[in-house]
């Protein structure tokens, strides 16, 4: 009896860790903050690519231009938490993508691939 209260009392006492870190690490830390996703998925006939941009601050984003390199575009706002999904133009290099915003945010990033695996499309 004694050690399934103790299994009991240490399974509370994990699981409430892992809560508070959760909430300690998902809530922005800063008021200006964007995650940039690049992604490029090379299939036999095309290639499929996109961003998502996150707003990960407390504040909103605003006049934000994203650089394909010989094209771009703009956004005006992303709210916090807010995620834009933006397709890259036809006749992009798809080597990196370079996105700045008010509030000193640049950011570069390189495509990257994901994963394949066997039975996958692409793959």
């Amino acid at each position: 009896m004694r050690s399934i209260i103790i299994m009991v009392v240490g399974t509370v006492v994990v699981v409430s860790t892992l809560i508070v870190l959760y909430i300690l690490t998902s809530v922005p830390s800063q008021d200006y903050s964007l995650d940039v996703d690049a992604m490029k998925d090379e299939q036999s006939l095309f290639v499929n690519s996109r961003i998502i941009l996150t707003n990960t601050g407390r504040l909103p984003l605003t006049h934000i231009l994203v650089d394909f390199g010989n094209k771009s575009e703009s956004i005006i706002e992303i709210l916090p938490g807010q995620k834009f999904p933006v397709s890259p133009p036809e006749g992009t290099q798809l080597r990196t993508v370079t996105v700045t915003a008010d509030h000193g945010i640049n950011i570069t990033k390189e495509y990257r691939r994901p994963i394949k695996l066997p039975g996958m499309m692409g793959s």
